[in-house]
């Protein structure tokens, strides 16, 4: 079967009862398109928040998100229907990597290094497996990490807050008010609207600077900015690359569950894929890439399990991409709007590194998981740091350390006890 060849699903106009499109398979190309438009929605109240908290042009993000799906969908062969956005762990690293300055290029450099690794981990997948996986990275160190990796942003969250309180305020009752009122779809995406509620009321009150989306292009491509690597920088991504791992291994667990479908031999190449995918955007100008659980939201609910459904979607992230004016409307975004997002979706991204500990039944009687958590906590979430010449080692690069290493270490020592 040639790869961008599907199926037709029964008549191609409906799923009946117990049925679902299965990857191989579509629906009439109509309603394949509008499936992937849905895909689009959920994505993009993720995707584009990236670029807007960290300063990387919005149009370029999108741009390589639907170049990286589609990469994603050649190297799997079309067997895992996965949409690549922005990843949130990469927001404390490029922030601390670009600093004062905004090195921008540093930034990207961090980028490209990780989606290499990230590809070098995929090749050792494919041929040893993952169980070495397990073992480095049980529920109890993804869950600290995960953990870390929101609440390490707390500070941004409030010099954002703090630099516009009311417009801050509205977003963050907004999104409160979204999430308690709504059901499904529109739940999902409350962040993005309440950035939207709170962009229009800061329009309003005539804090919103147009200038930039006036004098944009309606049609022209992204800006396209090339890496520079610094080893200081670079060091800061390095637990990002854990946590893509996670990300990536539960993803493709998650699909073969409801596909009903056997996908462990292609774990590895789902690994390297989000890694070239992320390798390629960090090298033009985007941020890195990871598989969505958003988009999962979508085929539980459409059962269209269709990977040319992806294709559509990637496709208008593309075209969305090539659009300077819509960029400029992001970038406008007030700080304000920001610090009331930013105080919910850090939290959340905390939490869900609890939701780890709690779905995998971690046991917080054992004063390893015990010891090893809290002091990863303290010191990524207090930033303890300490300098080796020209590197600095970060409070969430020593906290990963302390996790990974003092899970393995200290369980080795019981175990050699006896």
């Amino acid at each position: 079967m040639s790869l961008l060849s599907w199926k037709l699903h029964g008549d191609g106009k409906s799923v009946s009862a117990g049925e679902v499109v299965s990857t191989d398979e579509r629906l009439t190309w109509p309603r394949t398109i509008g499936v992937g438009l849905q895909h689009i929605a959920a994505m993009f109240g993720a995707t584009f928040l990236v670029p807007i908290i960290t300063g990387f042009p919005p149009t370029t993000t999108l741009f390589f998100s639907g170049i990286g799906t589609m990469l994603f969908l050649i190297i799997t062969k079309n067997r895992v229907p996965s949409y690549l956005g922005s990843s949130f762990a990469f927001l404390a690293p490029i922030a601390a990597a670009m600093g004062a300055d905004k090195n921008f290029g540093a930034a990207l450099g961090g980028v490209v290094v990780t989606g290499v690794i990230l590809a070098l981990v995929g090749l050792v997948v494919k041929a040893a497996g993952t169980n070495w996986i397990t073992v480095m990275l049980p529920p109890v160190v993804t869950g600290t990490i995960v953990m870390l990796i929101g609440l390490n942003l707390s500070g941004a969250a409030k010099n954002n807050f703090a630099a516009g309180p009311e417009v801050a305020v509205v977003t963050l009752a907004s999104i409160g008010v979204i999430a308690a009122v709504s059901k499904g779809f529109m739940s999902r995406i409350s962040i993005f609207l309440g950035i939207a509620i709170g962009y229009i009321f800061a329009a309003v009150r005539g804090d919103v600077n147009f200038d930039g989306v006036k004098a944009a292009k309606w049609f022209a491509l992204p800006d396209f900015t090339t890496p520079t690597f610094s080893g200081s920088a670079i060091v800061l991504f390095l637990p990002v690359v854990l946590v893509l791992i996670a990300e990536n291994v539960g993803h493709v667990k998650a699909v073969a569950t409801m596909t009903g479908k056997d996908l462990d031999d292609v774990m590895g190449d789902a690994l390297f894929a989000d890694g070239v995918a992320t390798t390629v955007a960090g090298f033009g100008g985007g941020s890195g890439t990871t598989t969505y659980a958003e988009n999962i939201g979508v085929m539980a609910a459409t059962r269209v399990y269709s990977t040319a459904a992806y294709w559509i979607a990637g496709l208008g992230a593309i075209l969305l991409g090539l659009v300077p004016k819509f960029g400029a409307i992001l970038s406008a975004t007030p700080v304000g709007a920001l610090g009331g997002a930013g105080t919910a979706l850090f939290g959340m991204i905390g939490i869900l590194g609890a939701r780890i500990w709690i779905d995998s039944k971690v046991n917080f009687a054992d004063p390893i998981n015990l010891l090893v958590s809290a002091s990863a906590l303290v010191i990524g979430i207090s930033d303890m740091s300490w300098s080796v010449g020209k590197y600095t080692f970060s409070g969430i690069i020593n906290a990963t350390l302390v996790a990974v290493l003092g899970t393995l270490i200290l369980n080795a020592l019981r175990k050699s006890r006896g």
